[in-house]
């Protein structure tokens, strides 16, 4: 990472902490939907992450992933209900059952790879929300019905609402996750998942233990996840087997596709590009209907669907990707013509 990436990192991310502060200023702006809204996209970044993790630092494609987000939500959801745990002490709680469940699943997954993982990992999404609704699970689970919880109070009698606490909650979580994931990804650990990602059998000669990381790289992977849907437990204040179908581990590839593969700042985009689009579709489906005077029902999930077709053709290598190398573009046609050519001999020489 680069000094101006880093400075520009730090420039967000004190704009995130300032925006709820600017709700005497800008009330409708700064409005506790917004915040709110805003929260589930971090969430949402925070799962997307977890994915990452998994499918663009260490190569192992999975459809699954909502899964994990189920099982921590749930595991927050019990401890919150039935023993009446702090909300911010199920986070641990539910990383390390999503660590021990993802950990198990990549162990029999280490002989599977590509479509065949990622057929397995589908086939986890469609039965945990099943297994969800067993009968002899109701009394912890609440069955169908799921499980309503409380909404996560201010501590310490600070002078906010519980949208705005929430909002600073989740930051700090996010943050702190996200600079564990960068400091691993820099380390020896990190460099032997992506070495795994891109050459697995030269990894393994190298003396690099390929299935020691591949599973514990899942576990780690469901363990984020599983956070993030700890977290929305907490927020939306409500868990219910319907809410994990498999159409969330789709919208997390969404989102990771979108975002950029093998990004960590991409991971956040496309965890913002699809609480967004989700929410905006059924609204551009109503508007295309009335206003634009279609003769149809054009769906939320079409417009899903048209909306992630052209920015994939626009952005192939998702958006991070695109800004990249659009930024880069822009440098170099603001080059001197004398800056070029000196360029372009170090270029020859190398060759």
């Amino acid at each position: 990472m680069t000094a101006s990436t880093k400075k520009w990192l730090w420039l967000v991310l004190a704009l995130a902490f300032l925006v709820p502060l600017l709700r005497p200023v800008l009330p409708d702006l700064v409005s506790d939907y917004r915040l709110f809204l805003v929260s589930t996209m971090m969430i949402a970044g925070i799962a997307v992450l977890g994915l990452n993790l998994l499918t663009g630092f260490n190569g192992q494609i999975s459809l699954g992933h909502g899964a994990f987000y189920a099982v921590g939500a749930y595991t927050a959801a019990v401890l919150m209900d039935h023993l009446d745990m702090p909300y911010w002490l199920t986070l641990p709680c539910a990383a390390i059952v999503c660590f021990i469940v993802g950990y198990l699943f990549g162990l029999p997954a280490l002989k599977l790879e590509g479509h065949y993982l990622a057929l397995a990992t589908f086939a986890l999404a469609l039965a945990v929300p099943q297994i969800l609704k067993y009968k002899w699970l109701e009394g912890l689970t609440g069955g169908v019905q799921g499980i309503v919880l409380n909404k996560p109070e201010v501590p310490f009698g600070l002078p906010l609402t519980e949208d705005q606490w929430l909002y600073y909650y989740i930051l700090i979580v996010m943050v702190l996750l996200y600079w564990a994931a960068a400091n691993m990804l820099n380390s020896r650990s990190g460099r032997a998942m992506m070495a795994i990602r891109d050459y697995t059998i030269a990894a393994g000669t190298m003396g690099i233990d390929t299935s020691l990381y591949k599973t514990v790289t899942f576990g780690i992977s469901a363990a984020y996840t599983g956070i993030a849907g700890a977290l929305s437990a907490s927020a939306i204040a409500f868990v219910a087997p319907d809410s994990f179908n498999i159409f969330l581990s789709i919208k997390f590839l969404i989102g990771l596709v979108v975002g950029g593969i093998g990004s960590l700042v991409g991971s956040v985009v496309g965890g913002i590009f699809y609480v967004l689009v989700d929410n905006s579709a059924q609204a551009l489906s109503t508007f295309a209907k009335n206003d634009l005077g279609l003769q149809f029902d054009l769906s939320a999930y079409t417009v899903f669907g048209i909306l992630l077709i052209v920015l994939m053709y626009l952005m192939p290598m998702g958006i991070v990707g695109g800004v990249y190398y659009l930024v880069q573009g822009l440098r170099s046609s603001m080059r001197s013509p004398e800056a070029k050519a000196q360029a372009a001999r170090k270029q020859h020489a190398t060759r």
